[in-house]
């Protein structure tokens, strides 16, 4: 497993990460002994960054994972975790030091530490990057040794400019893949300007990239491949990345012409990520072992062609940007 800096936090963590929402919840099932076992598989493999978050699964996620670290022992992770999400309703006048504090408090119990190394904001609402209160609030808990560093996990490259124009934002949690790829045009030149760490969630474009949906593929009704296509439940972009469904499909199978066959596109989707530099590390989330190991061997591949890159790229714009691209 190869690693990489991580921002300006003094850490060098793996290029590929594992990211907890999946056992956590909104997947569809996952066993307790799938999920700890995926976890066990990642970081067998070398993984040393774990991106979780305290709404999911209502703590499910962050509590297997200190379940995990217990048994294993030895050196600890960089574990991140994220706050806010909790709300209800979920707007910026909540995200007050009461809120932020108690928030962070119930982490530290479920993660079973004394100080948490990363708590990214967790996809705030847009007026919270006009409140700089909100920022000193987590300056303060970081004077007061109840969390190492902070960051945002933003819905729009617009959100992450303005988060790091704060100067003690540590990181940025994003969305990059194949069907999202505008924050190569500004943000990543802006973030490696500032030595902002960048995490890039939803790689695999909610499974979609994995190449193995069809059109009749069934998801559970608490899955959110099921519930919020339509951005019902959150953003439209964590789902399929924003892309109509069917839309996904057909661009999917032009991808596949482009798959080397002695790797799988999963595996394909993430290469292509880690060919960005200004990305520290990126999360694919795995429901088990099998799906965990296979993700951390992306770190080994051969970096694409450029003559790969470019047809991606125009796949991309052709068939791709006019959904997402001005969106997010």
């Amino acid at each position: 497993m190869k690693l990489r800096p991580f921002g300006r936090t003094g850490h060098n963590i793996s290029e590929v990460g594992f990211g907890a929402w999946a056992i956590g919840g909104a997947w569809g099932d996952v066993s307790s002994v799938d999920a700890k076992a995926a976890l066990h598989a990642s970081l067998d493999a070398g993984t040393n960054f774990i991106d979780t978050a305290d709404v999911y699964g209502d703590g499910r996620s962050e509590r297997f994972i200190a379940e995990v670290l217990k048994e294993r022992g030895g050196a600890r992770p960089y574990v991140a975790t994220k706050a806010g999400r909790r709300l209800t309703p979920h707007v910026a006048d909540g995200y007050n030091e009461e809120n932020l504090r108690a928030f962070v408090e119930r982490s530290l119990v479920n993660l079973e530490t004394d100080c948490l190394d990363l708590v990214q904001l967790h996809c705030p609402p847009p007026d919270v990057y006009y409140r700089p209160e909100v920022f000193d609030i987590m300056d303060r808990m970081v004077a007061a040794g109840k969390i190492r560093h902070y960051g945002v996990s933003v819905e729009k490259v617009e959100e992450a400019l303005k988060a790091i124009a704060y100067p003690n934002v540590a990181s940025i949690q994003i969305i990059y893949n194949i069907f999202r790829q505008r924050p190569a045009e500004l943000f990543f030149a802006e973030a490696k300007k500032r030595e902002i760490g960048v995490i890039v969630r939803v790689p695999l474009a909610s499974g979609v990239l994995t190449g193995k949906m069809r059109a009749d593929t069934a998801f559970a009704a608490d899955d959110h491949r099921a519930f919020n296509r339509n951005g019902e439940a959150f953003d439209k972009g964590e789902t399929f990345s924003g892309v109509p469904y069917d839309v996904a499909l057909d661009v999917v199978e032009e991808i596949r012409r482009l798959v080397p066959g002695d790797v799988t596109m999963a595996q394909f989707a993430l290469r292509w990520i880690l060919m960005e530099d200004a990305v520290s590390t990126v999360i694919p989330g795995a429901r088990n072992a099998e799906q965990a190991a296979a993700n951390s061997a992306a770190s080994n591949f051969p970096v694409l062609p450029s003559e790969t890159m470019d047809e991606l790229r125009s796949i991309y714009q052709h068939h791709i940007a006019p959904f997402v691209h001005q969106r997010w």
